[in-house]
């Protein structure tokens, strides 16, 4: 009799290096990444130097730094968005537990939202603060509104809630991509490194 062959597809289909980004998706996310990493301690560091009043050159630098970083993270953050939803995504890695599917999708789209929102809320804080100057660039007022100081305040103290909770996710983020690379080995890290061709 000829041996028994199971229905269930071998344990290496399983464990198998999942699909990678596409080159596309692998820019967005690498430039992104590290624009973030730059743009939220300049945010940090400036908005303290602002707090103790320390109004010099260096405090300059560091405001229209992190404004043409941000207006920079916010374009590529919509064109990032637009293409993830024309062009998708590879599925989850096979590797992945349930729950483990749900805390990446989540983070995901959390940091999708919160670079969006966030950086629409400091154009948004600058035009009312009448802050549109970076190195000797104009920014256009969003929305065409008026000076208002007290409003811009507020919405600068929200920037900054926004801002830590990105730096929080980026963390979450990391760890469990440092988790797949060194804890599982199971591809998941390797499927967005750079220099990967998509499957």
């Amino acid at each position: 009799m000829p041996p028994h062959r199971s229905a269930s597809p071998p344990s290496d289909a399983l464990t198998a290096t999942p699909a990678h980004y596409s080159g596309i998706a692998r820019f967005f996310h690498w430039t992104v990444a590290a624009l973030v990493l730059v743009t939220v301690p300049i945010g940090f560091i400036m908005s303290d130097r602002g707090e103790r009043n320390i109004w010099d050159a260096t405090t300059n630098q560091l405001y229209s730094s992190h404004k043409l970083i941000g207006l920079t993270i916010l374009a590529l953050m919509v064109a990032r968005l637009a293409y993830r939803l024309t062009a998708g995504a590879p599925p989850s890695a096979a590797t992945l537990a349930p729950a483990q599917k749900i805390v990446s999708e989540t983070v995901h789209w959390a940091l999708y939202l919160l670079l969006i929102g966030v950086a629409i809320g400091g154009w948004l804080g600058i035009s009312y603060f009448g802050a549109l100057n970076a190195f000797g660039i104009q920014i256009p007022s969003l929305f065409g509104v008026a000076k208002n100081e007290d409003v811009a305040k507020q919405i600068f103290v929200y920037h900054a809630i926004g801002g830590t909770i990105i730096a929080g996710l980026v963390l979450l983020h990391i760890s469990g991509a440092l988790f797949h690379l060194i804890v599982k080995r199971d591809g998941v890290f390797q499927r967005m490194w750079p220099g990967n061709r998509s499957a």
